[in-house]
């Protein structure tokens, strides 16, 4: 299909190919610097965490709307077995089988790719079904620890959840911004609450799952010119659906991770961080999110902790 002006005009202004170097494949990562992580230690008072990951079992987020995108399935292929014989240390193993972006993830570059192209120019043809991603796959990435920042969409507009098929906006980022007291900058690992995980967390997957809020295709310039490192929230889609531009599906999905080549994350539980936020008075902390070196991988399963 031939891509809309309104959506090239927008790669054109978020485009990073090159800025890192042609061979750059961790993208807007190289903005978390040694100053930056030394500023975002400085922001532990309380030493209070929070996790940021829901669990992972079978009764996940996932229903089978993703094809292939499979739930963790758990099982024990040794229990208080005597190895070394009758008598000695007995021990238990496990084995599981999942999509590794079925739970709370990031995105890894290559996640997406549109005109046969991935980020910083590559062929979408480096990604093979033997070795998977060839070039800015998840095992680029070797760490993910930087200044985290909670835009609480939800929160700020006096709501428990926006409403399904919400766009949050430039507009909502920045009345976030004001109402944590909390000013995004650059090398920042943004998180966007919007409420939706609570459905999930209450046991509603499918309400959870669509109809959802998500990002507007006008947040990618807003995150590019602030010069922000990655971004998660807590939906399934990320973005909004149906797409704004019509036709083009996972338009934020391009903008970010082929155009910008900025990691963004799924299903991340920020009700806690929500909560921890408002008692601490404060919208900023030591965010580490290390993502799982799986070799190859267009995504990887994250266990975030925010320390405050």
């Amino acid at each position: 299909m031939a891509f809309p002006t309104e959506f090239l005009d927008l790669a054109k202004r978020v485009n990073n190919w090159g800025r890192w170097g042609s061979d750059d494949q961790i993208g807007t990562l190289n903005l978390i610097t040694d100053e930056v992580v030394r500023a975002a230690a400085a922001t532990v008072r309380s030493g209070r965490r929070v996790a940021l990951a829901v669990p992972l079992s079978q009764r996940g987020i996932q229903t089978g709307m993703i094809p292939g995108r499979v739930n963790p399935l758990h099982s024990m292929v040794a229990v208080n077995w005597e190895l070394f014989g009758e008598g000695t240390v007995a021990t238990s193993d496990d084995v599981v089988t999942m999509g590794l972006q079925a739970g709370t993830h990031w995105d890894a570059l290559p996640h997406v790719s549109y005109e046969g192209r991935l980020y910083n120019g590559r062929s979408a043809d480096t990604i093979t079904a033997h070795r998977g991603a060839t070039f800015a796959g998840i095992d680029a990435v070797p760490h993910i620890v930087s200044r985290g920042v909670l835009l609480d969409v939800a929160a700020a507009r006096g709501v428990e959840g926006l409403d399904g098929g919400y766009a949050v906006t430039p507009e909502d980022l920045e009345a976030a911004e004001e109402f944590g007291g909390v000013q995004v900058r650059a090398g920042d690992v943004v998180l966007v609450r919007t409420g939706q995980m609570r459905l999930f967390l209450a046991g509603d997957r499918e309400g959870y799952a669509m109809p959802a809020p998500g990002l507007s295709v006008r947040c990618p310039e807003w995150f590019h010119a602030r010069d922000v490192a990655a971004v998660a929230n807590d939906t399934l889609a990320f973005e909004v659906m149906p797409p704004e531009i019509d036709g083009v599906w996972l338009a934020v999905h391009a903008l970010h991770l082929v155009e910008m080549g900025m990691l963004q994350g799924q299903n991340w539980n920020l009700q806690g961080l929500s909560a921890a936020c408002a008692d601490e008075g404060r919208y900023e902390f030591l965010l580490s999110a290390m993502p799982e070196p799986f070799v190859g991988a267009t995504g990887t399963p994250v266990a975030p902790v925010a320390i405050l």
